[in-house]
């Protein structure tokens, strides 16, 4: 592709060389230049990508794309482009690199701390009840109709600038009408979605996350509220949640339309008439033209508000109600996500993804009235040594010493931080609520003692890690799969 085309809406210095040149493909890694390849060195949090420059042009890249200025003299056969912020430039290079395949699948964008990968997965039942073919982009993984995409690099919730676009290409090359997408703040802060045209968003809810990348709450919430720049035809909030309230407020200035969901504010769809079970949930859908029954196999308040936010993106989307419908109860699991991975009647073990305060006290609150013996619960809490670190364990300590009868504590991705230190902050907010508790650092050995201590009444739930299959600690990557692990203690106790 030609140069000149990729930089047309971007704004440059052009340092030296020329603008006429073929571009073979496009890397911010420096081990993927080949020859006559456009290189647009990222200033990282572990790597800055100017360091690579000599050995890109040794990979006969042809043209380099820079933030910051250089020390060296570059060869004139080299054209060198300055931009004020590289990760934006590659966006929207990217963009124009794949033909702009964003513009011609319709994309529904969903943010919020908690409930994304949920929502995708009632919102993917409908689509599919309607027989549109539909991709999904997110924390389990990349699909096209219910099909995996492998992407080695893609491990992330939302993918990589390049291998995003990339993506987007290969679902447009299958004829993918809509794309469903998970938006992470880090995403949204760090440019991997800029050029994105999403054609419908939805904001679930917000609460403490990520504050090792956005230092406050607020720079959070704006982070995540970017998203809403990027629509085009359909804002989907949740106005139940106070942030939900506060950018619909700010969506009103927008030429998008905006539809407001809840359950307790009134808002334009709404669910009423709740009734919950351990099994599912039936409630009333109310939208401005129709009520209609919905059934869904899920728990809990958080997957009312999980089927209704997919269901508006559904009416917004003109889909008819028979198909929603259908879609919202063809769901009867989601990897990771309340996944029951053992019954024999009231006894139950459940595996869930539940890693933040509201995620934990919403799937605890949503469990405890359905036991019949004990609550016992695996938990750990990834987050970094800072402040608000210390308060999210303590914090979500204290959620497991009020509703568990017994935690046990063990890590979840400590990374190179101190697990000793981890522990230490979680057990101290069991103790502020006179929680019984032990530590166990190996998880595998954690899950296999709560299942040691259940008994035939009981329900041990295992949080934190869901669907992931590895553990992060000290910078290596050790293989877990709790079902395996859950299976394997069961059978040596010989519960069938």
């Amino acid at each position: 592709m030609n140069l000149k085309t990729l930089l047309a809406k971007i704004n440059y210095e052009l340092i030296q060389g020329d603008l006429n040149k073929q571009i073979s493909s496009i890397a911010s890694h420096h081990e993927e230049t080949i020859k006559d390849c456009l290189y647009v060195a990222i200033s990282g949090y572990k790597h800055d990508g100017h360091e690579y420059i000599k050995e890109v042009i040794k990979r006969q890249a042809t043209v380099l794309v820079v933030e910051n200025n250089l020390s060296f003299t570059i060869d004139p056969s080299i054209t060198v482009i300055k931009v004020k912020n590289s990760r934006k430039a590659l966006a929207l290079i990217s963009n124009v690199f794949f033909n702009k395949p964003s513009e011609k699948i319709k994309m529904i964008g969903i943010t919020g701390t908690n409930g994304k990968t949920s929502i995708s997965y009632f919102l993917e039942g409908i689509f599919s009840s309607a027989n549109i073919s539909t991709g999904m982009i997110g924390t389990n993984g990349i699909f096209i109709n219910g099909k995996t995409l492998n992407i080695d690099r893609s491990t992330v919730t939302t993918p990589d600038i390049i291998d995003l676009q990339w993506i987007l290409q290969k679902m447009n090359n299958k004829n993918v009408d809509s794309c469903i997408m998970e938006v992470s703040s880090h995403a949204l802060h760090l440019h991997r979605v800029s050029g994105v045209n999403y054609h419908t968003s939805i904001f679930t809810n917000l609460s403490q996350e990520h504050l090792e990348l956005h230092n406050d709450f607020e720079h959070y919430f704006k982070t995540k509220a970017k998203l809403f720049d990027l629509t085009t035809q359909n804002n989907i909030i949740n106005i139940d949640d106070p942030y939900g309230i506060r950018l619909a407020k700010m969506c009103e200035k927008r030429k998008t339309r905006t539809i407001t969901v809840g359950i307790n504010n009134k808002a334009d769809i709404m669910a009423t008439n709740i009734r919950y079970t351990l099994k599912g949930t039936t409630y009333t859908l109310i939208t401005p033209t129709y009520k209609m029954e919905i059934a869904i196999n899920l728990p809990g308040e958080v997957n009312v508000y999980n089927s209704l936010l997919a269901i508006s993106a559904a009416y917004v989307n003109g889909i008819p109600k028979e198909y929603i419908y259908n879609g919202i109860s063809s769901v009867e699991r989601i990897p990771g996500r309340f996944d029951i991975v053992f019954e024999k009647n009231d006894y139950k073990v459940i595996i869930d993804f539940a890693h933040t305060e509201d995620a934990l006290k919403n799937l605890l609150k949503t469990i405890k009235p359905f036991v019949h013996g004990k609550l016992i619960l695996v938990f750990g809490v990834y987050a970094d040594l800072s402040e608000q670190g210390m308060e999210k364990r303590f914090s979500m300590g204290g959620i497991a010493g009020k509703f568990a009868d017994l935690s046990v504590v063990t890590l979840d991705n400590p990374k190179y931080f101190d697990q000793n230190i981890i522990v230490k902050q979680i057990a101290e907010g069991i103790k502020s609520e006179n929680g019984l508790y032990k530590t166990i650092l190996d998880r595998e050995q954690a899950i296999q003692y709560a299942i040691e201590q259940s008994n035939s009444n009981d329900i041990v739930v295992i949080a934190g890690k869901g669907h992931e299959r590895s553990q992060i600690i000290n910078g290596e990557e050790i293989y877990l799969n709790e079902e395996e692990v859950v299976l394997s203690a069961l059978k040596k106790l010989a519960i069938k």
